[in-house]
């Protein structure tokens, strides 16, 4: 049997595996999903993501499933219940930002997906061999923390945005060894 080659940062846990192969890195256009994907990358702030991962089935559960307009009008109740629940990230100030950024969110004037694509136009095609060479963000990345913080988004720094960005498929950075790499740049290019 042959080997899959994955992306060094990919585990053998078959949730990260699954998460690798099947949504990191592929272009997403949908406002619902590209909200989850932010407020997941927020939610990983200091954490593994395998955790993250582990935790998202729970999470959109007692999130709303990441519904923009049900998570705006959680209230203080919902963050102290959620602060009790050891099947989600309890972070106090996480799951404030979630309802703030869900808020923010409704009040922009683009929809979601126009807004965070319009930072790249299309899937930025990068040819990185080591994972060294990945970085922790870029200009793009910074500009559009800085909007999003404008825009009332709170824990969506310049890393949270390009980690983001990565998983949303704005940009290819699976390593050019890995069997995504071409996978991602095709679906990139249609």
């Amino acid at each position: 049997m042959v080997k899959v080659q994955r992306c060094d940062w990919c585990t053998a846990d078959d949730l990260y595996t699954r998460y690798h192969d099947e949504e990191w890195g592929i272009p997403e256009f949908d406002d619902h999903a590209l909200f989850e994907r932010l407020i997941l990358e927020s939610m990983q702030s200091g954490l593994s993501w395998l955790t993250v991962l582990k935790k998202r089935e729970r999470m959109r559960e007692r999130f709303f499933e990441f519904d923009p307009g049900r998570l705006a009008r959680a209230n203080r109740s919902n963050v102290e219940c959620w602060l009790k629940d050891e099947g989600l990230i309890r972070h106090r100030g996480k799951l404030e930002a979630m309802v703030g950024n869900a808020r923010a969110v409704l009040e922009m004037d683009a929809a979601f997906s126009e807004f965070v694509w319009s930072y790249v136009g299309v899937p930025v095609q990068n040819r990185w061999r080591r994972s060294a060479e990945v970085p922790p963000m870029t200009e793009t990345s910074k500009r559009m923390a800085r909007t999003l913080k404008n825009c009332g988004f709170s824990f969506v720094g310049p890393t949270t945005c390009y980690a983001f960005m990565q998983s949303a498929g704005l940009v290819n950075d699976h390593l050019v060894s890995c069997f995504a790499h071409d996978e991602c740049a095709r679906v990139g290019r249609e």
